[in-house]
């Protein structure tokens, strides 16, 4: 399963463009997407996610076009987890991912007992019947990632998801990682470059509209051999690539 832009061009309005002729195929199980702020990133996961629609150009996910007929085929293949989860108020955590699954087009029973395989798949069992709205920032992307799942998304758009996280909650991020990429393809924009070659099967550098590497963590480590220990060598190789600290 590949996603697939094919000379893609986007503009906000009569802003310079975004991207302008940008072909990319994303179809490793786990990619990492790293970029300074204004690289695109954002914009690249919500055209992905059909949330936003290029000027020009086309894009596809496992033979699936978004817009018209097949739209909410699309949408049901593809999820975004946007960096900002908002939950849904009077909802338990249980009931806003069996209401995500509803919205993309499941039957209220069958979106109920999905949910319930879902939430215990991160970790949230315990927290089911909890008010979403009382839950942590880390918790409540989770249950963004199990709404996800709830629907049996096949590939995951991820935007930021450990800003903001401590420690031990990021632990828990990488640990979804991990157990996710077997079965569900994952898209990952990020600026945290820990355990970035344990997590991940591809590494994409977006900077300026352009792709400026894409290919193996070892590669991209590569592109720093004076360096010592795997983050260091990411950053350094990072840094060379586009000139920014991330």
């Amino acid at each position: 399963m590949a996603l697939e832009f094919d000379d893609i061009t986007f503009r906000y309005g009569r802003r310079t463009p975004v991207f302008s002729g940008l072909s990319l195929t994303v179809a490793a199980p786990a990619t990492v997407l790293l970029g300074p702020n204004g690289a695109g990133k954002s914009t690249l996961l919500g055209l992905a996610a059909s949330q936003l629609t290029p000027t020009a150009g086309a894009l596809g996910f496992n033979r699936l076009r978004p817009g018209g007929r097949k739209q909410a085929a699309y949408r049901k293949s593809v999820a975004w987890i946007p960096q900002q989860i908002t939950s849904v108020p009077g909802l338990t955590v249980r009931e806003q991912v069996a209401y995500a699954g509803w919205l993309k087009g499941m039957s209220r029973g069958a979106a109920w007992e999905a949910s319930a395989t879902a939430i215990e798949r991160v970790g949230l069992g315990k927290l089911a019947d909890t008010k979403s709205h009382r839950v942590s920032g880390g918790q409540l992307r989770r249950t963004g990632i199990a709404g996800a799942l709830c629907h049996r998304s096949e590939l995951i758009l991820m935007d930021e998801p450990t800003a903001g996280l401590d420690p031990q909650q990021r632990q828990m991020f990488r640990h979804l990682v991990e157990e996710l990429s077997p079965t569900v393809q994952v898209l990952v924009s990020t600026h945290q470059t820990e355990d970035l070659a344990a997590l991940y099967a591809e590494v994409i550098v977006l900077d300026q509209g352009t792709v400026r590497f894409q290919g193996s963590p070892a590669a991209f480590q590569a592109l720093a051999p004076d360096a010592t220990g795997d983050r260091e060598r990411a950053e350094s190789a990072y840094t060379r690539l586009v000139g920014q600290e991330i």
